[in-house]
């Protein structure tokens, strides 16, 4: 075969007839051009149907655009006129009950007498009361999980123009947490492959026990106490500081590396913050000479010039630093925004509790919102007085129990307030704040406090 047969020469290209490409350019130029394509129509602003919970009826608004003038809303003003009746019936409610423990007396006697008629033991009656008393006592941060709950959604859904729950229940969706319980109690309680398996099923019960024997002495107003203890306060400190035990069984059985990281992070934080916040409290003991939950509160009797109340709050300095101290340890001891690094949902995926599910989870929720309740009643009878009145003309109006309760509301909604305000701390910021701002802070104002006890004796 030959070369040119194996390796041909490619053929040059013809040229092109310039007739052609003389006519081929007036063609091209006279292609008519693609028609435009018509504008698109403008969505429908959308609106809101409170009836079907449908992007539909043009005479709903958003919440965006009924915050600009609510009270141009009828339902919003209607929304007013019954949370008005709601607080009038309970102010009405309070003055009618009055001092709740006025009947205490009057029930042991008459256990005491038809323990004695049916020929019981002596220690019967006192046992039956003691029993009554701790149901009472248990079913303050049971019912109080279910209200704050709900609060909180409708505060943080207000703080950010939204509606929050609105369907479940009727007003303003009052039963929403009711159908989440439910929802939980319904779910399945998954335990992991690598878990624990004793420590996983105990670590709930471990965080929420303490969290529910903590309120035993606590002073909800006069004689409203189902122990008085002379140690009191030194009881809920011993009983609050058995939680992080639990916590730790849950981030140790839950076999994740997440769920252990979480659990470390909070027992890290809790004895942290624990120091500051009992150091805060020194100074109320040196003022009030007692541990005993009701002798503080009713060591903070009177007025200053008969308008001040006489809380130690509004103690000079010692009682504005030792009220602060103790606010910000609380939140971190409730592991709330800011300082809720133990869970931290957006980097541990909910921390050391991330393996449970079902009701072992809603352990953990209500040992949260216990603590909070049990933290904002311990700042109520430490600072603010406990079931005393606020204004000299305004005491015996209502019974300490209502003033009492209203004090315990006011700090909850700042324990709200501040988790949708506030960002998180980073870890190493967390600890420096603790033990180089807050533990010495706490010190000094112990020592400020022994000047101003012995300037007044």
């Amino acid at each position: 075969m030959s070369e040119d047969a194996k390796d041909p020469k490619p053929e040059a290209p013809k040229p092109v007839p310039e007739t052609t490409t003389a006519a081929a350019a007036p063609a091209a130029a006279a292609k008519p051009a693609a028609p435009a394509k018509p504008a698109p129509k403008p969505l429908p602003t959308p609106v809101y149907n409170e009836a079907d919970g449908r992007l539909l009826k043009e005479r709903r608004l958003w919440p965006t655009d009924m915050w600009r003038d609510p009270w141009s809303q009828p339902r919003y003003r209607m929304a007013w006129v019954k949370l008005i009746v709601l607080v009038a019936v309970a102010l009405g409610a309070a003055l009618l009950l009055g001092e709740v423990g006025r009947f205490a007396v009057p029930v042991t006697s008459f256990l005491l007498e038809k323990g004695a008629a049916y020929g019981l033991p002596a220690w019967a009656p006192g046992l039956v009361w003691a029993l009554v008393k701790i149901v009472l006592v248990l079913h303050v941060p049971l019912l109080s999980a279910l209200v704050f709950v709900w609060w909180e959604r409708k505060i943080s859904a207000h703080m950010q123009s939204r509606l929050g729950p609105m369907y479940v229940g009727g007003f303003h969706g009052w039963l929403q947490t009711v159908a989440d319980g439910i929802k939980l109690l319904l779910k399945e309680n998954i335990t992991p492959t690598a878990a624990d398996t004793w420590v996983h099923r105990l670590a709930p019960a471990v965080v929420v026990a303490p969290a529910l024997l903590a309120f035993a002495p606590v002073s909800f107003g006069k004689d409203l106490s189902a122990a008085d203890l002379d140690v009191g306060l030194v009881y809920v400190f011993a009983m609050a500081g058995v939680s992080v035990v639990g916590i730790m069984m849950a981030g140790w059985g839950s076999g994740n590396k997440y769920s252990l990281l979480g659990g470390l992070r909070s027992a890290a934080q809790l004895v942290s913050y624990e120091l500051p916040r009992m150091f805060a409290v020194i100074p109320v003991i040196m003022f009030a000479e007692s541990l005993n939950l009701a002798d503080i509160g009713a060591a903070q009797g009177g007025y200053w010039f008969g308008v001040l109340p006489r809380w130690f709050i509004f103690y000079p300095v010692v009682g504005q630093l030792s009220f602060l101290i103790f606010l910000i340890a609380s939140v971190a001891e409730t592991n709330r925004i800011p300082f809720d690094l133990p869970e931290a949902e957006s980097e541990l995926v909910a921390g050391f509790h991330t393996e449970y599910s079902g009701m072992k989870f809603s352990l953990f929720f209500l040992a949260e919102y216990a603590y909070m309740t049990l933290a904002c009643c311990l700042a109520a009878a430490f600072f603010l007085g406990g079931g005393t009145a606020p204004l000299s003309f305004l005491d015996g109006f209502l019974p300490s129990w209502a003033w009492f309760l209203g004090k315990v509301l006011a700090l909850v909604f700042c324990f709200l307030w501040f988790r949708w305000t506030f960002p998180r701390f980073r870890v190493d910021r967390l600890m420096d704040f603790n033990w180089k701002f807050l533990l010495p802070w706490s010190f000094a104002n112990i020592a400020l406090a022994g000047l101003y006890v012995m300037v007044l004796s």
